[in-house]
């Protein structure tokens, strides 16, 4: 555009200085960015951000706007003048920041305007260790009942699933999906069983906390839609897929179910390969035959999967079924923040990120609100002598994973279970974490080593001896922590005893190498030193060529 229609577009939409708005003639940029504190152009975009955001328009006089142009850029580009600006401004937010370039065709000035985002919640934004605001035409250090407000924030969340559809009619939900909700309706309050079924339809839908005043919400498409109501919700993903993998990992089957979810979990979980297991480690029956999966268990992480998801993030939640585990994961941030939190919640979430259809779930009995559900979930697995399940939180890819497993890893776990039932949740989990070779706690560690549960070798924990006799184990724990060198010496000396030729060093390293230690990471070279102490130290063998013979001396 030429000059005059940039003065006319600036004019129109940058045309008033105030706390959201800045003229600046910043004809050269050498010192303009870092320079004096309270004038320099970090001191305006902490005055600007630390109030609602704006615009700093450059190459204009102040007062005026006239168009005077940038002339000397000094070594900032359109590219590299934001990064300098972080830089130099603590807490500055790089979400909506951005510098804009306008260059006249008839006067070949440049006009930079650069776009200021508002302060993240409660973190003003900081040049020269100051944050600032502005004074009428004058920037001066942030007051303290401003300072205050800031500090004082508090987040405004929304419920994406609360959204009314006012488009959206009783046509829309599954006749099926409102049979169903209502019968759950009536199990979850009993009371007002015979009150329920003189309700009609929306009614039930405003009672459940789906519908306002008859407008249906977000949630009621979800949790009753038809299919082809997802229209409804774009650009939101309403999918369940469930995938079947085998031992390679390969994807042998899949299917998607979409909504009404009320009906999909039962799809979903049918899906499933929920075989019947008869018998626990040493060929003892259970006592009464059990599926792998408990149904409570895999029915709760789908629902909390769908109840948690952040459904603007346009993502599917997915089952993997895979041999002996389901993962299960949905998109967004683990509202606990860690598991540990989760475990140890008494009492109902603080904060839910689908409030109106956790509600809705709730009264159609799927799931609860009193923060029970996880921990249930590893009780379960503890009482069936199962691995704990696993949980994966990513917090930069906003995603959940939860691993539930339907077989035993190692048997030795199982018999501690059943020696030591009056464990606690806690101790279980750690124990687990030690079966998996996975890291534990050093407090909780010293606790278990105490108790003489575990034992550390080297770098890594493992069940110690005084378990592995109360679980009859020691002849696993034996081949974890080594037999002794001598025990291995004397082995050696018997082997060539019985054999006059002598033996090769692979006839050896095929008799101990599944014997030696399991901590020992170079199982080969520990024979190695072996044979070598007989022969130097013991003098009890010796090498003639390539075969140990034993020294009669």
């Amino acid at each position: 555009m030429n000059e005059k229609d940039l003065q006319e577009f600036l004019l129109r939409n940058y045309g008033h200085e105030n706390a959201a708005c800045e003229w600046k003639e910043y004809k050269s940029l050498k010192h303009t960015l870092k320079g004096d504190a309270g004038r320099d152009l970090i001191s305006y975009v902490s005055a600007i951000s630390n109030m609602e955001g704006g615009s700093i328009v450059m190459g204009v006089k102040d007062k005026t706007l006239d168009i005077v142009g940038i002339q000397d850029f000094h070594t900032y580009t359109v590219d590299n003048l934001c990064l300098a600006l972080l830089d130099n401004c603590a807490n500055l937010p790089t979400e909506g920041l951005c510098l804009e370039e306008f260059k006249t065709i008839d006067t070949q000035k440049t006009v930079w305007i650069l776009h200021v985002p508002k302060h993240q919640l409660r973190l003003p934004v900081y040049a020269h260790s100051k944050a600032w605001q502005r004074q009428d035409e004058h920037l001066i250090e942030m007051t303290s009942s401003r300072l205050v407000t800031i500090l004082n924030e508090v987040e405004q969340r929304i419920d994406w699933s609360g959204e009314l559809i006012p488009e959206a009619s009783l046509a829309d939900l599954d006749e099926e999906a409102l049979v169903k909700a209502r019968f759950e309706y009536k199990k979850c309050h009993p009371r007002l069983a015979e009150e329920v079924d003189k309700w009609d339809n929306i009614t039930l839908l405003n009672r459940a906390g789906v519908a306002v005043k008859g407008v249906l919400t977000k949630a009621a498409i979800l949790l009753l839609g038809k299919e082809e109501s997802v229209h409804l919700i774009r650009p939101a993903v309403a999918q369940i897929t469930w995938i079947l993998m085998d031992e390679n990992d390969t994807k042998i089957d899949y299917e998607h179910k979409s909504i009404p979810f009320i009906l999909t979990v039962d799809k979903i979980l049918s899906l499933i390969r929920n075989l019947t297991i008869r018998e626990m480690p040493g060929n003892t029956l259970f006592p009464d035959t059990m599926k792998q999966y408990d149904d409570y268990s895999i029915r709760e992480a789908l629902h909390n999967c769908i109840a948690h998801q952040d459904y603007t993030l346009q993502e599917r939640i997915t089952l993997i079924e895979q041999p002996g585990s389901l993962l299960f994961s949905n998109g967004g941030t683990f509202l606990p923040q860690t598991l540990e939190n989760a475990l140890e919640q008494d009492g109902p979430q603080k904060y839910y990120r689908n409030f109106c259809l956790c509600q809705g779930m709730v009264n159609f009995n799927m799931i609860d609100t009193i923060g029970r559900g996880i921990k249930k979930i590893f009780t379960e697995q503890q009482k069936r002598f199962f691995p704990m399940p696993d949980y994966v939180i990513d917090c930069d890819k906003k995603e959940v994973k939860v691993r539930i497993y339907g077989k035993m890893i190692d048997e030795k776990y199982v018999e501690l279970l059943k020696q030591i039932p009056d464990l606690s949740l806690n101790e279980c989990i750690a124990l687990d974490c030690v079966q998996k070779h996975k890291p534990i706690q050093a407090d909780i560690a010293k606790k278990l080593k105490a108790k003489g549960y575990i034992e550390k070798i080297k770098s890594e924990w493992f069940i110690s001896e005084y378990i592995a006799r109360e679980t009859k184990q020691l002849p696993d724990y034996v081949k974890q922590k080594g037999l002794g060198r001598k025990y291995y010496k004397d082995m050696i000396l018997r082997l060539l005893s019985k054999n006059k030729k002598g033996l090769g060093r692979e006839d050896i390293d095929n008799l101990l190498l599944d014997m030696v230690p399991k901590f020992s990471k170079n199982p080969l070279s520990y024979i190695g030193n072996l044979l070598s102490e007989m022969k130097n130290k013991d003098n009890t063998i010796y090498l003639d060529g390539n075969r140990w013979k034993i020294d009669k001396k």
